[in-house]
């Protein structure tokens, strides 16, 4: 057994689904506040009260729309992956992959870029890019390290969080956040796109394929052998249609309406007066602009909610564990565990260590809570009320926890679920190559919020 194999072992044996986690961090966090938060209650009213915390936090009416905006945005992206003009892209940009080391390259480097523009459209793109570049090895007969082409397709959840659609910062770029209280509203002007991250992401678009070629160079090929994959880009249909299902195939209806969707968006975004500005970047923006290509890209109602179809299964893990972080940031929240907690963080930091601190907390939090968005209402509270007692600015705060939750997704397999599922490929197999971009990602970004 390599040491990949008994990585996934132990993984395995010790990290149960990720609902479960999510529940067994409910009743940890559950004790904890029962035991260690200051009550002047005896303690079945205050066990009572931590419990009707849980509750409220499960519901809390913000949260559920920050649930619903992250499910929408990984469905839609997913969505716009499976549109013939990605499926065109990803076609013309194979014929270039002729050996590992271009492949790896050139799939790292696409994958980032859609990442960055959003997450749930780059991790289908990444996935069917790597299994479109073995049908093309398999094809022209040629060998193939199969595995590092993987790995390069799952490269942009190491990205994501420093991106347009990166949780945190578009969160805390919407007016009424539930945070807002305490931070108030941050533009995505001074977060994606302040010159720290800016510079981040522009090193990790060069490094990162860079450092796959060379990677590339070194690894043995083996003729590619690929399975029977079910996968659909681009859903067609041969039945006749008949009567009102004629609206459900027009090309035209669906043009009028993602058009005006599209059009809608260009007015808010830079001709609406007094509106010119970052701030209109927010999770209902981004779903807006998603939802208006998705339907004008795919070209019927038809086969835009095919596609859907397809991509919702891939959101039920937003949909049914979110309520549970709620829950726990609800217990966290009434019972003064937040402010337990940054001061915890206030008394062992200090302005330059707590980007640091805040970075490594968030990779380990991230393989307990796989979602970027359940992270950050998790442990945003604390982050936020320890940057304002040190006085560290929040956005850097912000990214710094960005770029550790990201970070780990380079270990945590429950993003690549959806990778494995059409590559074909193993998590032990891509595990190697994933954790060698872990380990240049991490000097990127300590590096990064060292220097700034």
């Amino acid at each position: 057994m390599n040491a990949s194999e008994r990585f996934i072992k132990t993984f395995k044996t010790l990290l149960p689904a990720p609902f479960t986690i999510a529940v067994g961090l409910t009743a940890i966090t559950y004790w904890i506040a029962v035991f260690v938060s200051d009550t002047n209650e005896s303690f079945i009213p205050h066990a009572i009260s931590v419990l009707e915390y849980w509750e409220e936090g499960l519901w809390n009416k913000g949260l559920l729309v920050f649930a619903l905006q992250m499910m929408l945005m990984l469905v839609l992206g997913h969505v716009l992956a499976l549109t013939k003009p990605v499926d065109i892209l990803i076609s013309k940009a194979t014929m270039f992959c002729n050996n590992t080391a271009n492949a790896a390259a050139i799939v790292t480097f696409l994958t980032v870029i859609v990442s960055l523009f959003n997450w749930g459209l780059g991790l289908i793109f990444g996935a069917i890019f790597a299994r479109k570049v073995a049908e093309h090895a398999v094809k022209n007969n040629f060998k193939l390290n199969y595995p590092i082409i993987g790995a390069a397709g799952y490269s942009g959840l190491m990205v994501w969080h420093g991106g347009l659609s990166g949780s945190a910062p578009i969160k805390v770029a919407e007016p009424g956040h539930f945070l807002e209280d305490q931070l108030g509203v941050i533009s995505q002007g001074e977060t994606v796109f302040s010159s720290m991250n800016i510079i981040i992401s522009c090193v990790l678009i060069i490094v990162l394929p860079l450092a796959m070629y060379l990677l590339g160079r070194k690894t043995q090929e083996e003729k590619v052998v690929l399975f029977e994959n079910h996968f659909v880009s681009n859903n067609k249909t041969t039945k006749s249609i008949e009567g009102a299902e004629k609206l459900d195939h027009s090309r035209l209806l669906a043009y009028i309406f993602g058009t005006i969707i599209i059009g809608l968006s260009l007015y808010k975004a830079f001709l609406k007066p007094d509106e010119i500005s970052l701030k209109i970047i927010t999770p209902n923006y981004i779903n807006f602009v998603l939802l208006g290509l998705a339907i004008i890209l795919h070209g019927s109602f038809y086969k835009f909610l095919s596609a859907v179809d397809s991509a919702i299964s891939g959101a039920s893990g937003i949909l049914i564990q979110f309520p549970l972080y709620f829950g726990i940031m609800g217990i966290m929240s009434n019972s003064g565990l937040v402010e337990q907690f940054s001061a915890f963080f206030v008394q062992h930091s200090t302005e330059v260590t707590f980007p640091i601190y805040t970075f490594f907390s968030a990779g380990i939090v991230n393989i307990f809570v796989p979602s970027g968005g359940g992270q950050w209402a998790v442990q945003g509270p604390i982050i936020v009320n320890a940057a304002n007692e040190l006085g560290v600015s929040l956005p850097k705060s912000i990214m710094a926890l960005a770029y550790g939750d990201q970070l780990t997704n380079m270990l945590q397999p429950f993003w690549a679920l959806p990778l494995l599922g059409i590559t074909g490929l193993k998590a032990k197999q891509i595990l190697p190559y994933t954790l060698f971009l872990l380990v240049i990602g991490m000097v990127i970004f300590i590096g990064g919020l060292l220097i700034f």
